[in-house]
């Protein structure tokens, strides 16, 4: 089993940036492919962004690419997304989930573990 917690969410002025985390624990995140989703008010979640098990190899939705950047580091089983240039359209709660593969994956059924969730609001 592996517990995912998120932090980093909070409410953010237009342009602003966050950087949210995504801790493991139970075990470590060395064998999974770790991905952002969010989830506006009214909407389906959304995949965001994601990343390889070896952090080689990433991917984006179209709407975050050269604004978001998600980043790990293996040895404190955390994950991040850096998001600069924040947009109203960016306020949702925001998901890390884990994929017990190495490949990368955007669609939700394709992750075994899930967090809780960590609120992103951005102001205009």
């Amino acid at each position: 089993q592996v517990q995912l917690v998120e932090s980093g969410g909070r409410l953010v002025q237009a342009g602003g940036s966050l950087r949210l985390s995504c801790a493991a624990s139970g075990r470590t995140l060395y064998n999974y492919a770790v991905g952002w989703f969010r989830q506006a008010p009214g909407k389906e979640r959304e995949f965001v962004a994601a990343i390889s098990w070896s952090g080689y190899s990433t991917n984006y939705v179209d709407s975050v690419k050269g604004r978001f950047t998600i980043s790990r580091d293996n040895a404190k089983t955390t994950v991040y997304l850096q998001m600069n240039s924040l947009e109203p359209e960016d306020t949702a709660v925001y998901y890390c989930a884990a994929r017990d593969g190495y490949t990368i994956r955007r669609t939700p059924l394709e992750y075994d573990y899930w967090g809780q969730g960590t609120q992103v609001t951005v102001s205009s």
